[in-house]
């Protein structure tokens, strides 16, 4: 950790807090955040509660807090005016924040559609949330800024995605028209857990997986996946492969290849894509 981060930090240090601070959505505007916390008065909300509950890829992002007191600003923090009822704050490694419905609540309300869902995603995955936990919480902030915009959001959140790259991709198929696909399907052959598929159709044996980098360059994975290929393919399963290129440049190919495995398997699509 560097000196800076280190004296910023309210005492005693917890490795977990050490962590978190580490990360971007804390370093630029921690000494801000810090003084609200020793003050009492402030609960943080929003990236920095995400950090707090061990949401991923969050680096670079500012540090944000709400307060009910008049505050000056600092580089780095956004700070946000208006209380937050009890049962909507926890405290985590001695800081308190939201409770992770309330902080899915307010990324929600906050940002632009697509980037919402890939950090909501992020956040269920790693506390458990459900798209219901945080439906639950919406009778309570009822009339609150972007209540509504919430409540369109929620039929997309997926904890069960393991990357950025995996929502991008089950929201570009839901967009298509298809069924909104299960995540992380267990595929078990002979005993043996052979496969986690990132996203797909059980009933129809369709999985849909994004080959990152570690796929292509690791030379373990790589002889595992021909492997892997070959066992689902004789268990009647058919698997379309994404990759970065496909997902950013040639998206319809994602689709037609989905659409074409899921018409072979006999799925009644909607409409046509």
């Amino acid at each position: 950790m560097s000196e800076r981060s280190t004296r910023v930090l309210p005492r005693p240090c917890s490795s977990r807090r050490a962590q978190v601070v580490e990360r971007g959505a804390f370093r630029g505007g921690l000494r801000g955040a810090a003084g609200h916390w020793a003050k009492g008065d402030g609960v943080l909300v929003g990236y920095s509660a995400a950090a707090l509950h061990g949401t991923r890829w969050l680096d670079g992002l500012p540090a944000e807090i709400s307060t009910t007191r008049s505050a000056r600003k600092h580089p780095g923090l956004r700070i946000y005016r208006g209380g937050i009822l009890d049962d909507q704050v926890c405290e985590i490694a001695g800081f308190r924040c939201t409770t992770p419905a309330r902080t899915a609540f307010d990324l929600g309300r906050r940002l632009e559609f697509d980037q919402a869902v890939e950090v909501i995603d992020a956040l269920c995955s790693a506390t458990r949330t459900t798209s219901e936990t945080i439906a639950a919480l919406l009778p309570k902030l009822a009339g609150t800024r972007g209540c509504a915009r919430v409540r369109k959001l929620l039929p997309y959140i997926d904890g069960g995605a393991e990357s950025l790259t995996e929502t991008r991709t089950r929201l570009l198929l839901v967009r298509a028209g298809f069924p909104k696909p299960e995540t992380q399907i267990r595929v078990v052959h002979d005993g043996m857990v052979v496969a986690h598929l990132d996203m797909g159709w059980r009933r129809w044996q369709v999985g849909v997986e994004y080959d990152g980098a570690q796929h292509w360059t690791d030379r373990g994975q790589r002889a595992w996946d021909i492997d892997r290929r070959a066992i689902l393919a004789a268990m009647g399963w058919t698997i379309v492969h994404v990759s970065a290129t496909q997902l950013t440049k040639r998206p319809d190919t994602i689709i037609a290849r989905t659409a074409s495995a899921l018409r072979a398997h006999g799925a009644p699509l909607a409409r046509a894509t």
